[in-house]
C-alpha cells in the first residue's frame, strides 16, 4: 500500500482558525497523523492493480471453462458414439 500525504501544518492551522488553541491543535494533528499512519488505506492505484489482476484472472477462468465444455461435449459424442455402435452389434447379434 502507498503512503497518503497529511499536510500537518494546514490541518493545524484549520484547527486554530475554528477557535482551538495552538496546543489542542497541534495535540489532536499529531493524534491524527499517527492513527493515520497505521491505518493500511488503499489508494486508486492499488485498487486499479488489482481491478487488473481479477480481470486476468477472469480470462484465464474463462478459457478452462471453454476447455472444460469442449472436452465434456467430446466425451458426452464419444459415449453416444459408443452406445450407439453397441446397441447396433447387440440388434445385429439378435437379428443372426
Amino acid at each position: 500500500m502507498a503512503t497518503i500525504t497529511f499536510d500537518t501544518l494546514k490541518f493545524v492551522t484549520h484547527l486554530k482558525e475554528s477557535g482551538l488553541a495552538e496546543k489542542q491543535a497541534v495535540a489532536i494533528t499529531e493524534a491524527f497523523r499517527e492513527a493515520h499512519s497505521e491505518a493500511e488505506v488503499a489508494t486508486r492505484r492499488d485498487v486499479d492493480e488489482l481491478h487488473l489482476e481479477m480481470k486476468a484472472i477472469e480470462a484465464r477462468l474463462e478459457v478452462k471453462l471453454a476447455e472444460t465444455k469442449s472436452e465434456l461435449i467430446r466425451w458426452v459424442v464419444g459415449a453416444g458414439f459408443f452406445q450407439t455402435t453397441l446397441i447396433a452389434a447387440l440388434l445385429l447379434k439378435l437379428i443372426k
